[in-house]
């Protein structure tokens, strides 16, 4: 509320002389007062604080004083700690610069990949505190000799790193005689286990605070004025800062406007026909394709299995021979989405947003399968192949598939991009610059994620290699937009395409990598002769043993109670299932209300 007159400001300097400091801070902070008239009612509150404690003959003691002093030095420790940290983060200008200019749904695709970069680096870091440095006090020697075929196959003298399972030992590690030990099996299945469970909550809390601030789109109530009246940051004087400001702010009343002035097309009886049959020829088409790849992939996978047993000559041919199987299939992920992208634009929807969404439902079917196809390739036939160490095959495989996707990724961008630059401006006119395809982009990014997340167990630092190639693929494909594309021709909102993006990477990418996950710990059998679990019917067993000895001592009983009565409990989980359904019910409730009275609200004011 605005205050008028002395006695409101003395009775508003005396109610802030009474708070807290923080509260008084707050409290001043949200007052609707130039920064000058905010300056002279603090002086005054801290003049009549001064007048109480006069009054009361309370002067702070020397204890006091210092402990103020210190709070003080430290909040402004912290505020400068966090403009560095904001400043390390390199993209920052880079993505305003792109929101400017090419609009958000380019935007989205960049927010998307520094998302997925931040979290390869929390997954890295986890991996390796917990996993990797711990082996590195009970590593042997390796005697391979390294050639460099090696950053290509993942194969040779990577086989005894700790880069694969393989490598890891299955003994409890101790330094010191009769001091502390390390369980590299518990080690080992905790730190994968908690991680999973830390990234379905990241997930989940993600999608709903993207879902709240996206779907719930409180500016459709607050009137387009706003965007004009109450969007401008008054704080900017630096001369670039106000033209990417202008830019942003221009590119988004564009896609305001677009959203408001959206044309519903008529179509006659004939015309309706014509497209739906269209649209089941595109779909038709886009079906097969993705057969008859996975139909190719697992044949092909049949085959490679047999180079893999032959994979202990280090020859040129057996080591380009492994390199078979990831070109063939980042060659299919490569290809096939542009022709999912042409018959697209066959099928000329009314909306970009239209031909975004079914681009990324083919592709991800497309990635879906194929993932899928390797993974029972990898689950059921290399698991139960004669192979020494059955796991490092697989975590190879992954190794190759991640590396040659992200080479076929920075190709596309070069042959995608650039040479299509190229032609559209010197050969074929008409052609133009290309738009940035922001459905592939995607697909990409979240089949590289699925890989990322399928391979941990066999090869537990490869989300490092991720964040690298992420790094270099954010500069990459931002110096090939900036030079190489175009804004979109219809220019257009997406404020829920960070929402759909999360949602993919959920459902069905991390909950199929669940059950892949779930299946190698719970059903299959670990190698004889090497990893963490050698000699065990499988990884979880390592827990099960773990239990029947903390059974046997008194003070760990609980944590037995804990294993038996919840974890190992289906009335819990049956009973947790239907506290969240009704949790979920609740809130949906509730949010429905809220829809209605926003909706109640939003008429008062246009009466």
């Amino acid at each position: 509320c605005f205050l008028h007159g002395s006695d409101a400001e003395e009775d508003l300097v005396g109610s802030l002389a009474s708070m807290s400091t923080k509260e008084r801070i707050k409290v001043i902070q949200k007052m609707p007062k130039t920064m000058r008239k905010k300056r002279e009612i603090r002086n005054k509150v801290l003049q009549e604080i001064t007048k109480k404690a006069k009054h009361h003959g309370a002067r702070p003691s020397c204890c006091t004083q210092c402990l103020q002093g210190a709070a003080v030095s430290f909040r402004r420790f912290g505020n400068t700690l966090s403009e560095h940290f904001h400043q390390l983060r390199v993209w920052h200008k880079t993505l305003k610069i792109i929101g400017a200019e090419f609009g958000t749904s380019v935007l989205s695709y960049f927010v998307f990949l520094t998302w997925l970069l931040n979290f390869n680096i929390f997954s890295f870091l986890i991996n390796f505190s917990f996993i990797t440095v711990p082996q590195f006090l009970a590593a042997e020697p390796n005697n391979l000799s390294f050639t460099g075929l090696e950053l290509l196959t993942g194969a040779g003298y990577f086989q005894q790193t700790v880069l694969y399972y393989g490598f890891y030992t299955n003994a409890t590690i101790s330094k010191i005689e009769n001091g502390p030990s390390y369980n590299m099996q518990l080690a080992y299945i905790f730190t994968v286990g908690i991680y999973f469970v830390i990234c379905f909550l990241i997930l989940l809390f993600s999608m709903a605070k993207f879902f709240s601030k996206n779907f719930i789109n409180l500016q459709e109530f607050s009137g387009n004025a706003s965007k004009l009246l109450c969007t401008w940051d008054f704080n900017i004087t630096n001369d670039k800062a106000v033209k990417l400001k202008q830019k942003n702010l221009r590119t988004q009343i564009k896609e305001g406007l677009t959203e408001v002035n959206k044309e519903v097309l008529n179509f006659s009886a004939m015309e309706r026909v014509f497209r739906i049959g269209i649209h089941l020829f595109a779909w038709v088409a886009s079906l097969g394709t993705a057969v008859a790849a996975c139909t190719g992939v697992y044949f092909l996978s049949i085959n490679n299995l047999e180079l893999f047993m032959k994979g202990h000559r280090n020859d040129l041919e057996s080591q380009a021979a492994m390199l078979v199987l990831p070109v063939i299939v980042s060659l299919l992920n490569t290809l096939i989405p542009f022709f999912f992208s042409w018959l697209g634009h066959l099928e000329k929807f009314q909306s970009p947003g239209q031909h975004i969404y079914v681009t990324i439902t083919r592709n991800i079917i497309l990635k879906m399968s194929i993932v899928g196809i390797l993974c029972y390739y990898w689950l059921n036939i290399v698991a139960t192949s004669e192979s020494q160490c059955w796991e490092t095959l697989v975590g190879q495989d992954i190794y190759r598939l991640v590396l040659v996707d992200f080479i076929f990724c920075l190709l596309g961008s070069f042959f995608g991009e650039f040479l299509r630059r190229i032609i559209g401006t010197t050969v074929c006119l008409n052609l133009g610059l290309p738009e940035f395809d922001i459905g592939r982009n995607v697909l990409d990014l979240i089949y590289a994620q699925t890989l990322t997340w399928i391979g941990i167990p066999f090869s537990p630092l490869l989300p490092g290699i991720q964040m690298i190639a992420f790094f270099i693929v954010f500069f990459v494909k931002k110096v090939s937009l900036m030079r190489n594309c175009q804004p979109p021709r219809k220019v257009w909102r997406t404020s829920q395409m960070m929402t759909s993006f999360i949602f993919l990477l959920f459902c069905p990418s991390f909950l199929g990598v669940l059950s892949v996950i779930g299946v190698t710990v719970w059903r299959l059998k670990p190698s004889e002769e090497c990893g963490p679990f050698r000699g065990l019917s499988s990884m979880y067993a390592a827990v099960a043993e773990w239990i029947q000895v903390l059974a046997r001592q008194t003070v760990s009983k609980w944590v037995v109670w804990i294993y038996q009565n919840l974890i190992t409990s289906e009335l819990f989980f049956f009973i947790l299932s239907t506290f969240v359904l009704i949790v979920i019910y609740l809130y949906g409730q509730i949010i429905q209300g809220r829809k209605t009275m926003t909706k109640l609200l939003r008429e008062q004011i246009i009466n």
